[in-house]
């Protein structure tokens, strides 16, 4: 039986991927491990697209709608033109509900400059808490999109802010109650503020401007996952190193608390970015705002983290991501 959470790549490849079959020219970059957008050929441009779902939390879930997707499309190097959401609301729904997650997909929209343009609403007995489905929109001339599969050898490895930003957002609001104690009421609100930072459209944009080989939004599977896909789609190795990888004190208080891996743990927030001279690239950012840090390099082979202890230890395939062992319990 298949665990909660996105399958495995290795799955996904051969129950998914594997069957699709490209027919059309005009689509330039197809379904691929890693690869969480698609472009079709618009002539001067490409039009770039993905779709995500949220259904791990009931927490903020018009925010993380419209960011989980947009981002994606910011990890081309490009900012979002618009949404489409599907929305699909439980039995006993009220108007007032339904208000709240439209109130929360307009902020969050209008808060990129992304409009919404289309969609649909019902409410189903298929779910038993709100689902929202997201496809982002945005579009690039033809040789400026980055991929994912772009890294190579001798780049630099940046991470954006820090790993575990969207997973300590949700646990803060899912868990609040058992974890005030814990936190304390500061380090408990400034968790929940996490809802904040979840958008990387600002990184994603700049780095387009810089010249990046390889961009992915560390989503489901966390900062690992984002890095291990990495390798996977562009064919080569990472080395980084655990003490270089900012990580908050209110992510590390929670992670050691529930006994989850904060490296594993879903990251929307984080833009992993790969580029040659990362040290000017983290200080372009820096002038905007932006945190970065560069945690490692790209090797010809072998994916792997220097861990605390100076051991090294080989990064693997992303299994269910660390949040949904604090949900269920």
């Amino acid at each position: 039986m298949l665990e909660v959470g996105k399958i495995p790549n290795s799955l996904l490849q051969a129950l998914v991927l594997d069957k699709i079959k490209i027919k059309n020219a005009d689509v330039l970059v197809n379904p691929g491990i890693g690869e969480d957008c698609c472009a079709l050929d618009f002539g001067e441009y490409l039009c770039v697209m993905s779709t995500d779902p949220i259904t791990g939390t009931a927490a903020e879930v018009g925010r993380l709608a419209v960011h989980i997707s947009c981002n994606d499309i910011a990890s081309c190097g490009i900012a979002p033109l618009g949404l489409l959401v599907t929305i699909l609301a439980p039995e006993g729904t009220t108007q007032e509900d339904l208000e709240k997650v439209s109130d929360q997909l307009n902020m969050a929209a209008n808060e990129i400059g992304a409009d919404i343009i289309g969609g649909h609403t019902e409410v189903t007995q298929a779910v038993n808490r709100f689902v929202l489905i997201t496809m982002a929109v945005g579009k690039v001339k033809k040789d400026k999109m980055i991929t994912t599969a772009g890294a190579k050898l001798g780049d630099d490895i940046i991470i954006t802010k820090g790993a575990s930003i969207e997973g300590t957002a949700i646990i803060a609001y899912e868990k609040e109650d058992e974890l005030l104690p814990i936190l304390g009421e500061s380090l408990l609100k400034t968790a929940k503020g996490y809802m904040e930072m979840l958008c990387v459209v600002p990184e994603g944009i700049l780095a387009g401007e810089f010249g990046v080989n390889s961009m992915h939004d560390a989503t489901e599977g966390g900062l690992l996952g984002a890095l291990w896909e990495v390798c996977k789609a562009s064919g080569t190795g990472a080395r980084i190193e655990y003490e270089k990888i900012p990580l908050s004190e209110e992510t590390r208080l929670i992670c050691e608390h529930f006994h989850i891996d904060p490296l594993k743990l879903i990251s929307s927030g984080c833009m992993l970015i790969t580029c040659e001279n990362g040290s000017s690239l983290v200080e372009k950012l820096a002038q905007q705002g932006i945190k970065a840090a560069i945690i490692g390099k790209v090797v010809e082979n072998g994916c792997t983290i220097v861990q605390k202890d100076g051991s090294t230890k080989a990064v693997s395939e992303p299994e269910s991501d660390e949040l949904y062992k604090v949900l269920k319990k």
